[in-house]
């Protein structure tokens, strides 16, 4: 029959999952150390005592090692050779050691109690372990549990099994309300090692939790038929998931979205109704921003700066709000999900910005570059560029079977482009030719006002009868000098200003 100490340990190792043997290692530590404190104080010895776990028992018992001597010096350290003998027999040897069993008794109640402080913080170390051991590798992992208490605004979560969690303020989603004992859901984000406070760290705002969520709902991306590629959020408001397909027949948008956007419902159900843009991902950067600024629609996608990873996206005037979205969150989860620096630009702005640049460049009759066009590229720019191919007017003078060598175009393609150029290498001229016959113009209504100037004054004095032709007069206050519009480009920031 075991003691009530044995029984103790066994229902402490069932309730925390602990190993018995560890416990009982800790307990004789514990009852060493502080054995060790109480006989020191007594004069008596201190590093000699051992402390041993009688299993038969299940108890714990304490003995003193000492040296057995012809004469004793050092009571707490030697013993006679006649005590010996009456101890262990008359087979004991001088320099013989005997452990010499110490009564509890003598411990007294403040060495019992500092044996329980000691052996409570070994096994609180040891459950930590534990709990550390089990959860570290379940980081981004989806555990359940209830709501139990607020503590400055954290919330401690029940795990059951006498374990918490903790989600941190910062790791809560922005609008949502949880009552005491509510089911939760969440992620592990971390799992500390110190000695105070919950280990399990939780979070309900980390993008994690959607992936998570998405892997329980749809069963294709559980058996990673469907992969999710990227996915960004703001909690509480809006997140962007990018997923493909390992398949060909199978469609990643539709697998998430579910019949009727099932799926896709009780993943916003358990977010709390934050919306999800479901995007196919493209490994082509300007394909997967135009996916990404859904639900807008992009007209065209230009890379600027490619080393830089920048990139501009024109859109109808009608289409310019929804792709930078309410204070830019469209434009800005799109640019996160992309990797990119995404500016949005309106085309009929842009149109009327390249109109008046190239307006200028003729004017001076500067050299058009190729990037002005927006058939070309930047990559293609600077391939071109590559060749000798710098601006308009030697691009227009290209062939087209070396355009499309250049460029790996097609030919309808590189034809488009020589067009483009053309026109513009056309307009240039025709304005040049313009300007040299308003040149001449000019000089002929010279001569001829010089001729009118030598006609006599007889010659055309008028008729005195003649009477004078009647006139429409207009108010001068009618008269309204018109202003040239000026159309200036909107910026990203100066369009969300305005929204």
């Amino acid at each position: 029959m075991q003691s009530s100490i044995g029984q103790s340990i066994e229902m402490l190792c069932t309730e925390q999952g602990l190993d018995r043997d560890m416990v009982i290692e800790a307990m004789k530590e514990a009852v060493k150390a502080a054995a060790r404190k109480q006989f020191r104080a007594q004069d008596k010895t201190g590093d000699s005592i051992q402390v041993e776990w009688n299993t038969e028992e299940g108890m714990i018992e304490i003995s003193v090692e000492k040296v057995v001597v012809e004469e004793v010096e050092n009571p707490s350290a030697e013993l006679s050779l006649v005590d010996a003998q009456e101890l262990a027999g008359d087979e004991i040897e001088l320099g013989d050691s005997l452990l010499i069993p110490l009564p509890q008794e003598e411990m007294g109640r403040i060495a019992a109690q500092t044996a329980k402080q000691i052996l409570v913080q070994k096994v609180r170390e040891a459950i930590r372990e534990k709990v550390y051991d089990e959860y570290i590798d379940r980081k981004g992992e989806l555990i359940n549990g209830s709501v139990k208490r607020f503590e400055r605004g954290d919330m401690i979560v029940d795990l059951n099994n006498n374990l918490e969690a903790i989600v941190p303020r910062k790791e809560q989603s922005r609008g949502e309300m949880w009552n005491q004992g509510e089911r939760i859901r969440m992620v592990i984000v971390d799992v500390s090692k110190e000695q105070r406070g919950q280990q399990i760290i939780g979070s309900r705002s980390s993008e994690e939790l959607v992936k998570r969520l998405f892997e329980m709902e749809v069963p294709e991306i559980y058996d990673e038929t469907v992969v999710i590629k990227s996915c960004v959020r703001e909690p509480g408001d809006r997140a962007k998931i990018a997923v493909t397909s390992n398949e060909k027949d199978v469609d990643p948008v539709g697998a998430c979205v579910g019949m009727k956007g099932s799926r896709v419902q009780a993943i916003i159900k358990e977010l709390r109704g934050e919306k999800i843009d479901i995007i196919e991902w493209s490994d082509e950067p300007s394909v997967f921003a135009a996916n990404g600024l859904s639900p807008a629609k992009v007209s065209q996608v230009r890379i600027t700066d490619l080393n830089n990873r920048q990139m501009e996206v024109l859109v109808q005037e009608d289409q310019l709000s929804l792709a930078i979205g309410k204070k830019g969150q469209n434009v800005r989860l799109a640019a996160r999900l992309v990797g990119w620096d995404i500016k949005i630009v309106s085309e009929e702005v842009l149109k009327q910005e390249i109109a008046r640049q190239m307006g200028r460049m003729m004017a001076s009759g500067e050299a058009v570059p190729i990037t002005a066009l927006e058939v070309v590229t930047a990559a293609q720019a600077e391939t071109l560029s590559e060749k000798g191919v710098t601006d308009v007017e030697s691009l227009a003078a290209t062939s087209v079977d070396n355009l499309v060598e250049f460029l790996d175009v097609s030919l309808d393609e590189a034809e488009a482009i020589i067009a483009s150029a053309a026109s513009i290498v056309a307009a240039r001229n025709a304005e040049v030719e313009g300007a040299a016959g308003t040149a001449a113009g000019d000089g002929a209504e010279n001569e001829t006002a010089s001729s009118e100037e030598s006609t006599s004054a007889d010659e055309i004095a008028p008729e005195a009868d003649a009477e004078p032709e009647s006139r429409e007069t207009v108010p001068s206050e009618e008269i309204v000098e018109a202003e040239p519009a000026i159309d200036e480009p909107h910026t990203v920031s100066e369009v969300i200003d305005d929204m």
